[in-house]
């Protein structure tokens, strides 16, 4: 029992400087690094940033919480809670971004966001169901 409080404490402990770092990543100013390539195979460089930031939100969420979720259902409402809270961290982030004078605001970004989300949100589920399977 002491072990999975310690390793919910952990999880949530790093899910807490997660939301920290992405926080700097999109409010502090940068004007002075060095240019990197706009592009990388088409895809503009700052949406690539924008997914990666976003991608770990849902795993490090469902592993701070995992053990809400015994069931396929119950697992399918938390990553349903878990994609709409983090969308609303990325909103949020992105409307305050427009608010500060040396960032800008996009919706792309946002778009971005979302879609890494969503698809980490699917991931956690497909990964999370199929250890309940194996697991009966």
């Amino acid at each position: 029992m002491k072990t999975n409080r310690t390793r919910s404490l952990v999880f949530t402990l790093l899910m807490c400087l997660y939301i920290a770092a992405v926080a700097y990543l999109c409010f502090a100013n940068f004007d002075k690094l060095p240019d990197v390539p706009r592009n990388f195979l088409g895809i503009p460089m700052d949406k690539i940033v924008h997914f990666c930031m976003f991608f770990p939100f849902p795993v490090l969420a469902y592993l701070a919480y995992d053990k809400l979720t015994d069931t396929p259902l119950k697992a399918l409402a938390a990553l349903v809670s878990i994609c709409a809270v983090g969308c609303i961290f990325a909103g949020v982030t992105e409307i305050i971004q427009g608010s500060l004078p040396y960032r800008s605001q996009d919706i792309r970004d946002f778009g971005a966001d979302c879609l890494a989300i969503g698809i980490a949100s699917v991931l956690t589920f497909i990964i999370d169901v199929s250890k309940m399977l194996r697991a009966k």
